[in-house]
């Protein structure tokens, strides 16, 4: 079977992946725009302000022939409300600079997290295609050729069984799953495999993954799930595989990757089904995600 991607290519589709920022990036976008609406009714407000003071400071009879006219009572209060408003003004700008400098440097840590992550699963999908760390698949059964019929007239001995059918090899390989024979389910799930793509050989994929999770190939497995992903990102497997992948990484002591799988799978599900949820949470306190 010739392997897919690493799933981390999926990580280094930028617009597929900004499309779900942390929230915290969320949170300053939000307080930026209000601090900016903020900003703009008080620069408002210093405008009328000024204004007012301008009108009062311009009324008043004629100045020819008497002592220069004293500045309203006023004036001293507003300049001190001018004077407030300013800094104010000059405080949200800096809190505006401050929150935009937050969200730059948390989208620039996102994608050196995907950028490294990519480059972590290419580097083990490479290992795995070039034999290490992974276990020889199981070797086909021999074909048996039709026996000549005996000098004499005896009976013929009977044919080799007819190949079977996809449905059938993966009833028996989903049997050996759930009884831990992990070695006949892989060999089924390659047999279908091998075999002409059917509607089967997406269910083929994710068996293979299991079974070689369970015998503890978690390389093997990690790449696997990742095919099983690729195959179909929206079909009944997506949470199991992206879930399988963060699991199988954080067995090779891959947790950063890890946890970036797990942030990928929340973004992408944000309401996994309800028997992943005790797994996820588990497979994110094994990998120390934050």
């Amino acid at each position: 079977m010739r392997r897919g991607p690493a799933f981390l290519l999926v990580f280094g589709l930028g617009a597929a992946l900004l499309h779900a920022a942390p929230a915290a990036a969320q949170i300053d976008s939000r307080e930026g725009i209000a601090l900016h609406n903020e900003i703009l009714k008080l620069r408002a407000d210093l405008d009328d302000l000024r204004a007012r003071l301008g009108r009062g400071g311009g009324s008043g009879g004629s100045m020819l022939g008497s002592a220069a006219a004293p500045p309203p009572a006023h004036s001293g209060a507003g300049s001190d409300i001018t004077a407030s408003l300013l800094d104010r003004v000059n405080r949200l700008e800096d809190e505006v600079r401050s929150l935009r400098g937050k969200l730059d440097e948390t989208n620039n840590a996102l994608q050196q997290q995907n950028a490294d992550l990519t480059k972590q699963i290419g580097d083990l999908s490479f290992r795995l295609d070039n034999g290490a760390g992974t276990a020889s698949p199981p070797a086909p059964a021999p074909t048996l050729s039709p026996a000549p019929a005996p000098l004499g007239g005896g009976p013929a001995k009977p044919l080799a069984p007819a190949r079977r059918t996809p449905e059938l090899a993966m009833q028996e390989g989903n049997a050996a799953l759930a009884r831990r024979d992990y070695a006949i389910a892989e060999r089924d799930a390659r047999e279908v495999l091998a075999g002409p793509r059917t509607p089967r050989s997406i269910d083929a994929q994710f068996l293979l993954a299991q079974a070689m999770a369970g015998r503890k190939d978690y390389q093997g497995a990690a790449v696997a799930y990742d095919d099983t992903y690729n195959r179909s990102r929206t079909g009944p497997h997506a949470q199991d595989s992206l879930l399988g992948i963060a699991t199988s990484l954080t067995a090779i002591n891959e947790k950063r990757a890890a946890c970036a799988t797990l942030d990928k799978l929340k973004a992408e599900f944000p309401s996994p089904r309800r028997d992943l949820l005790g797994p996820i949470a588990a497979t994110r306190r094994s990998a120390g995600c934050r």
